[in-house]
């Protein structure tokens, strides 16, 4: 029966942690919006993407300068 002496006090504290914690993020704005995150997976693919570069028949890139193979300048 001692330990309820202890189990009585523990939980009010764990209580009221939680709750303030709930009251934290109330005024933290993180219950503000609840329906955007769901859609906002959907609509990612519309974000503006670079074409991939053009390839010549010696798979180096259009682009871009010839790579140096044998490590001389």
């Amino acid at each position: 029966m001692e330990i309820v002496i202890l189990l009585v006090p523990l939980a009010f504290v764990l209580v009221t942690l939680a709750i303030a914690a709930f009251v934290w993020a109330l005024r933290r704005g993180q219950f503000d919006d609840l329906d955007s995150p769901q859609w906002r997976i959907l609509f990612d693919d519309q974000q503006t993407r670079q074409p991939p570069a053009e390839r010549d028949e010696s798979g180096q890139r259009a682009d871009s300068e010839p790579e140096n193979k044998h490590g001389t300048d």
